[in-house]
């Protein structure tokens, strides 16, 4: 009888222990995310150990901008009001980070340094081939960056001071001037304010030079845009439309400015706007 109520005390303490044990597993493999927070007046900053390799959000109003070109230590990250998403980090030696995003219109802290214990993995390691075989790179889609950039340039609050020109109904202006990657974005806005619908013919940047006396000539400089976002072949009377040209990084001096051109099909309602170097060479 005793050896009988041994065994059941052993079996007894031996269920308890493995329930807690379960019970501890259990509670160590609930993993809780860190909530970055951001808003479209701001750039928050984040810091990581190393360099960032890739920077993935799960939604269009939130963008985590970084250096492609040349991997940096820190990359920023801003959002427009919408649904909490999430943000995937992985630097270059394969350390994955996750964290959940959301929109603030306040925010208390701009700035996060993250440390390398808050790391939820590492990438699977690329399996060795033959020599003569290169590694498979993981193809960056420069069109999709543009189309998400541009999407939430067009949606974003900021702005620099307006600068727009009117003809005919027809006003023409600039909401913003946004530096990304090399690249300038100008966020564009066309308002037919007028009772005749607008066929676009073309819209083009140039640079021109300061006519300086009677026998000074105006030089014109194309610049051809490396993406176009939203461009429309027709405004409805009464409608308005933003778009996006993007350009190569450029500077100039005070004796020239950008010349935007907006030009009708088989009518006149043509509109030209000046801006100056003060805009181009400080943008957003």
């Amino acid at each position: 009888m005793k050896k009988y109520v041994t065994i059941l005390i052993i079996a007894i303490v031996s269920a308890t222990s493995l329930q807690t044990s379960t019970a501890q597993i259990s509670v160590q493999d609930i993993e809780v995310l860190d909530t970055i927070y951001a808003n479209d007046q701001k750039n928050v900053a984040m810091f990581f150990p190393n360099p960032i390799r890739q920077g993935i959000t799960g939604s269009e109003n939130f963008v985590f901008t970084y250096n492609r070109e040349k991997q940096q230590y820190f990359g920023l990250l801003q959002a427009t009001p919408g649904k909490e998403s999430n943000l995937l980090i992985i630097n270059d030696n394969g350390s994955v980070f996750s964290y959940i995003v959301q929109y603030k219109e306040v925010l208390k802290k701009l700035n996060y340094f993250i440390p390398k214990s808050n790391t939820i993995g590492n990438e699977k390691p690329i399996i060795d081939l033959p020599n003569n075989l290169d590694p498979v790179v993981p193809h960056f889609d420069k069109k999709k960056y543009y189309e998400r950039f541009c999407s939430y340039l067009v949606k974003r609050k900021q702005r620099i001071r307006r600068i727009k020109k009117r003809n005919d109904g027809i006003l023409l202006s600039i909401e913003n001037i946004v530096f990304d990657k090399e690249e300038l974005y100008f966020v564009i806005q066309i308002e037919n304010k007028s009772s005749l619908d607008y066929d676009l013919n073309f819209l083009n940047l140039s640079i021109q030079t300061r006519k300086k006396g009677k026998k000074k000539s105006l030089q014109n400089l194309y610049q051809e845009p490396n993406y176009i976002f939203n461009v429309p072949s027709k405004i409805k009377e009464n409608k308005t439309i933003k778009l996006v040209y993007v350009f190569p990084k450029f500077s100039i001096s005070n004796e020239r400015f950008v010349a935007l051109e907006l030009n009708e099909k088989n009518g006149e309602r043509n509109v030209k706007l000046k801006i100056s170097d003060a805009y181009i060479n400080n943008p957003n």
